[in-house]
């Protein structure tokens, strides 16, 4: 029965770590919210205590099309 409730809570501590990464990193006090900047701090999250031992994780969206005036 314990080792169940382990796992999850694995799971939330290492969230929260990433999201630590994240708010150290300044993702949150921006205004800008690109398609890279919200890909950023998604991975930045999961990526979790890999922030600290390296990991820099960035996603690059492609440039998408712009309308014709």
């Amino acid at each position: 029965m314990r080792g169940k409730a382990l796992v999850p809570g694995l799971i939330i501590v290492w969230l929260l770590i990433g999201v630590l990464a994240a708010g150290q990193r300044g993702y949150f006090s921006g205004s800008d919210q690109s398609c890279a900047t919200v890909g950023s701090t998604v991975v930045t999250i999961l990526a979790g205590p890999l922030n600290y031992i390296g990991v820099n994780p960035e996603v690059d969206c492609p440039s998408l099309p712009q309308p014709s005036e």
